[in-house]
């Protein structure tokens, strides 16, 4: 018997960088939790008119990953990730919900930021996951 999944939210899409074999397992091990038909795109496939609507730069897209909800707003880091996760099952949809509170948001941020560079050096890493290679 397969589980039902509620979810009033509106699916959305994470951005990643496709280049970086940490950040693509990264999305796949959140893609197969997703429940609601939200999207994973490359960054390297954004259009430059979605990017510049969206307000973000090629070094924005390289330095970390975004969820861009379904009004077209963008959570960048820690954050997206938090957004992400409130779209797939739980237990990880609570815990999208606990990383955007603001205790557990003001650790996740240098968390993140700390993780994205030295993501060449994470399991499933390749040498085109260097940012100081950009």
């Amino acid at each position: 018997m397969q589980t039902q999944y509620c979810s009033t939210m509106e699916p959305g899409e994470l951005i990643y960088d496709g280049d970086c074999g940490f950040c693509t397992q990264s999305k796949n091990w959140l893609m197969d939790r997703t429940v609601d038909g939200s999207v994973a795109t490359p960054s390297q496939r954004i259009p430059p008119v979605r990017r510049k609507d969206l307000g973000l730069s090629d070094g924005d897209l390289a330095s970390a990953v975004y969820w861009v909800d379904s009004a077209g707003r963008t959570y960048r880091g820690a954050r997206g990730i938090g957004q992400a996760l409130r779209h797939t099952r739980q237990p990880w949809r609570t815990a999208g919900w606990v990383l955007g509170t603001p205790p557990v948001a003001l650790a996740a941020s240098p968390v993140y930021r700390v993780i994205a560079r030295n993501r060449h050096r994470m399991p499933g890493a390749t040498e085109a996951c260097r940012l100081d290679d950009r």
